[in-house]
């Protein structure tokens, strides 16, 4: 509690460093200078209260959705790892991209021929990512 009051109260303090150097801060749906009354702090630090209050309840939102999604083992966003697909079978499609890279890698394929043959089989890819999949180890692979 000590620390959302905190927030207020710098609100305050920075309006209050504006008069010191003689800055007027105006909010226009107030229509007046903000730090020029108590009425106007009044609404100042309600409105840095209510600010800080939808923050934590965005934080618990996000917070609580991520803990669902874990819950029911479904994907909580961002781009998942090359071959690492929900729902699709061994032996398709991204698994059969990283077996010929492992297969390539086991004659001593560079990693740009590796990354070249697999984008020929219209994957984008980098050498890089080539890298990272072949220092997975190979059960984790697909």
């Amino acid at each position: 509690m000590l620390r959302r009051w905190g927030e207020c109260f710098d609100a305050l303090q920075t309006i209050e460093s504006f008069k010191r150097r003689q800055i007027s801060l105006w909010l226009l749906d107030l229509g007046n200078d903000c730090g020029g009354n108590g009425i106007s702090e009044l609404i100042v630090t309600v409105l840095a209260a209510t600010a800080r209050f939808e923050r934590s309840l965005i934080s618990e939102r996000v917070k609580d959705t991520k803990r669902n999604l874990r819950r029911a083992g479904k994907h909580q966003g961002g781009n998942r790892p090359f071959g690492r697909r929900l729902g699709e079978a061994i032996g398709t499609g991204r698994a059969k991209a990283i077996a010929t890279m492992r297969k390539m890698r086991a004659r001593a394929a560079s990693l740009m021929a590796i990354r070249d043959a697999v984008r020929a089989k219209d994957f984008a890819i980098s050498h890089e990512t080539a890298r990272g999949i072949l220092a997975r180890p190979e059960g984790e692979a697909a």
